[in-house]
């Protein structure tokens, strides 16, 4: 008789979320769904509000990506006025982005993900947390919070405020760095490139000598991957061009641009997820399988163009002798991504554009429809808006970069589930791992399904006739 396992809720992520495992007759996996069961609605609720306020709204989707949202708002709004910021302001972005990335992916490899590799897949939950690192290993996890202080106190120098900062706006943005600003940033330098190398050595150990059937089955599969690029295939993460490549390295499509993002990204739905799922509609849904965020940035771009992360990045090649396939990856891909943040932002801070007081250009409505794209630290993010003559709303899409990856999920935790589930019981092992197959795209689900209620971590057992064998609910 066939069963399904039912995970719910998933934990260590942003959001709500359940897995849905299930069996056939002779007890083994068949198939396996992750159910995003959050309902949010930004996209309607904000048609007849003024384009100049999506910024601050959209930005307010999440507590965790508000800057990935501004500033995808804000180059929108750009188009709309049909204005080309002052270089100060691109620059100024492009600093708090860059201490976007930072800050959330400190957040995902250390509080999130690394309890899993360093305290053990099997270790008592209660404890595979961050306070569990804290007990364990309290100089990693003191570094790596201090890591994500440093990004986020870059975006409070910047915006004023750690979260929801209305800074970013149509035409520029509000204000430079202040000169004790960017002193505060180099004074801090050092110590953020000390733990982010420290952690790339940890987690290259851990690769070399504990993590190599994580890597065999964690999302190990063929993909195209998405992401932007710069001149000559540049790393990428707030202008540029589109790029698709396949798993053997091959460019499928390449300066694509977002205004067109219509001809080659589709978006399907399912009865069983709030969650949207793009494809490349060249190959069709579901064939049309794409990967986004740190992972695909490091497969789609030529190099980083600076020192350090270029070295990381021709190693990681090496590793995975060319193109990484494993979503096991992303976290490896999150450190190197880190790495290169901060060469850039050490570079920013020489420039004197970013202590410049011309911030902002200004103009009317000239266009009554415009797509900003951005790359948020999970991926590449699309904000599409139509306005009227008086520029007021009418109608929004947002593409989210977790929804990018939502076939490449549900694809990981099948193949999970299928390596580690037997017979009709939930061991805590195998439930971590699953959980852990999701946590390595780090999903911010919030973003992702544009809640009503509240789901926790819920795994089902489902038998071939429907009937739940055996389920999991943690708080």
């Amino acid at each position: 008789m066939s069963k399904t396992i039912v995970i719910d809720p998933i934990t260590r992520i942003e959001g709500h979320a359940k897995i849905s495992i299930f069996l056939d007759d002779a007890g083994e996996v068949e198939d396996a769904r992750f159910h995003v069961v959050e309902y949010r609605g930004f996209e309607k609720f904000c048609e007849g509000r003024p384009f100049t306020e999506m910024a601050g709204i959209t930005a307010r989707i999440c507590g965790i990506c508000p800057v990935s949202h501004l500033l995808a708002s804000a180059k929108t709004g750009d188009k709309i006025l049909a204005v080309q910021i002052p270089p100060a302001a691109e620059k100024l972005r492009r600093l708090m982005n860059l201490a976007q990335i930072t800050q959330s992916h400190a957040l995902s490899f250390f509080h999130l993900s690394s309890p899993d590799f360093l305290l053990g897949w099997d270790s008592d939950p209660a404890k595979r947390n961050v306070f569990g690192l804290i007990e364990a290993n309290p100089d990693l996890a003191r570094a790596g919070i201090r890591l994500r202080q440093f990004g986020q106190t870059i975006i409070e120098l910047l915006g004023a405020k750690k979260i929801h900062a209305a800074w970013a706006v149509p035409g520029g943005v509000r204000s430079p760095l202040s000169e004790e600003g960017r002193q505060w940033i180099r004074d801090r330098l050092p110590e953020s490139f000390e733990t982010i190398n420290n952690a790339l050595s940890l987690f290259k150990n851990l690769l070399d000598n504990l993590l190599k059937t994580e890597i065999e089955v964690f999302g190990e599969f063929p993909s195209l991957f998405m992401g932007l690029v710069g001149k000559d295939g540049i790393w990428e993460h707030y202008d540029g061009h589109l790029r698709f490549s396949d798993s053997e390295g091959n460019i499928v499509a390449d300066n694509l641009s977002e205004d067109d993002y219509r001809d080659f990204i589709g978006e399907s739905v399912e009865k069983w997820s709030y969650l949207k799922f793009p494809y490349y509609k060249p190959l069709g849904y579901p064939d049309g399988i794409y990967r986004v965020g740190p992972l695909a940035r490091l497969n789609v771009c030529s190099r980083f163009d600076t020192p350090q992360a270029d070295r990381e990045l021709a190693e990681f090649r090496h590793r995975v002798n060319g193109v990484a396939t494993s979503s096991f990856l992303y976290h490896y891909a999150r450190l190197i991504e880190i790495l290169g943040c901060l060469e850039r932002i050490a570079r920013l801070m020489d420039d004197p554009d970013i202590i410049s007081p011309r911030v902002r250009a200004q103009a009317g409505i000239n266009q009554l429809e415009a797509i900003g794209v951005s790359e948020a630290p999970r991926g590449t993010l699309f904000h599409h808006y139509q306005v009227d003559e008086n520029g007021l709303i009418q109608k929004v899409n947002l593409i989210i970069a977790t929804g990018n990856n939502n076939l490449a999920m549900n694809k990981t935790i099948a193949q999970i589930a299928k390596h580690y589930v037997r017979g009709q019981e939930i061991p805590e092992g195998m439930l971590n791992r699953v959980e852990a197959g999701i946590r390595c795209y780090d999903p911010c689900l919030s973003c992702s399904t544009h809640a009503v209620g509240q789901m926790l971590l819920h795994i089902q057992l489902i038998a071939n006739d429907g009937k739940v064998v055996d389920e999991v609910y943690r708080n």
